[in-house]
């Protein structure tokens, strides 16, 4: 990992206020929109989020999208490297409309294709958890000393985001909180947020490839983005500091807040994603083996709470959701789009892993 000197100099919490000019769902048209705010990305460029509406269901799905993350001068700074974050709201990367998997709304077999749905764009390196600005002096690669401000408004843009679903959503069936690598870590935050919000609603947390990361050294990347600072006022938080938070946290207290509330992970065994993060993070190749980290992340959450479910792949691929292999993963006779429709569905879904399987952990599924 390329040595870096951080001085982290400001932090602004920024009060997630509503947003009082979008659009309402009512006015939408039909396919996708693009949502225009108030709000910025990393690189102070505007936030937008998109919906999309439909008159087959009242089934809700909120999506929240990853690309990356960045808690250091170089991995923020775009004229610099490691450039590690998607910096832009409206990068093709954050369309769903040139998303496949569950957004491919002409397939027989998506479970989500008659949902209302809601994609929040990801373009804050804070995996949607950040607290404001943040301003940064770093030695570059030249050795000299520059500075850089970024904008970690996660936690802004994504309660703008849910204060237009909750005034413009008020009577939901069935709720869908998914989200994908760094959107994974904001699914399991926010979806305590939506829980509380819709009491009498199943919701259900479809995490998707971000389950590996218990690097002792996490905490240089809550601190940067001061992720403690926007922790809701809830005795299963209480005491908790940017030292002290999981993201196995947020799964348990976003559980334990809310009954109504049912918690689901995919992961892959050698996903090189999350062994890349963690490597930047700190953790030097080859100290640690992800598929452990990642079941013990898991009996943490189930021996905290009284529901989560597993889907653990094999291969190195990273993320399922955006991707048709959605509907062609497959592990112990158990296809991926099938086990998330019986999850969505209300039924008790059993734990697949690839352990358990013929091909094991290391070739990804057919």
């Amino acid at each position: 990992m390329k040595s870096f000197v951080i001085t982290l100099l400001l932090m602004l919490p920024i009060a997630a206020t509503a947003q009082t000019d979008l659009p309402s769902a009512d006015g939408l048209e039909d396919g996708w929109n693009t949502l225009e705010t108030d709000g910025q990305c990393s690189a102070g460029t505007p936030f937008q989020f998109n919906a999309k509406t439909s008159n087959a269901s009242d089934n809700l799905l909120i999506f929240f999208n990853g690309g990356g993350a960045c808690w250091f001068g170089q991995a923020c700074d775009l004229s610099s490297e490691p450039n590690i974050h998607s910096p832009f709201a409206d990068m093709d990367a954050n369309n769903p409309s040139l998303s496949q998997g569950i957004f491919d709304l002409e397939n027989t077999e998506n479970p989500f294709a008659d949902y209302d749905m809601v994609f929040v764009p990801y373009c804050t390196g804070d995996v949607h958890i950040g607290s404001g600005q943040r301003d940064y002096e770093y030695q570059n690669a030249q050795g000299n000393q520059t500075s850089y401000t970024a904008h970690h408004n996660g936690f802004e843009n994504s309660m703008t985001s849910l204060n237009w679903i909750f005034e413009n959503f008020t009577a939901v069936d069935n709720i869908v909180v998914a989200g994908s690598s760094a959107g994974a870590i904001a699914a399991s935050f926010y979806a305590g947020h939506i829980a509380e919000h819709y009491p009498t609603s199943p919701v259900v947390v479809l995490a998707d490839a971000a389950g590996g990361y218990r690097t002792p050294l996490l905490p240089v990347t809550l601190t940067a983005w001061d992720s403690a600072s926007i922790l809701p006022d809830w005795e299963e938080y209480a005491g908790e500091t940017n030292d002290s938070l999981s993201f196995e946290d947020f799964y348990i207290a976003s559980k334990n807040h809310n009954s109504n509330l049912r918690l689901a992970q995919y992961n892959a065994a050698e996903d090189e994603v999350q062994k890349s993060f963690t490597h930047v993070i700190g953790d030097a190749p080859g100290s640690f083996s992800l598929p452990m980290r990642i079941l013990t992340n898991y009996q943490e959450i189930e021996g905290a709470t009284d529901e989560f479910f597993s889907y653990t792949a094999g291969g190195p691929v990273h993320t399922i959701l955006r991707s048709n292999i959605f509907y062609e993963y497959e592990v112990e006779d158990t296809r991926f789009v099938d086990w998330v429709q019986d999850l969505v569905d209300g039924k008790r879904v059993p734990d697949i892993s690839c352990v358990d399987d013929a091909a094991g952990c290391d070739i990804a599924p057919k």
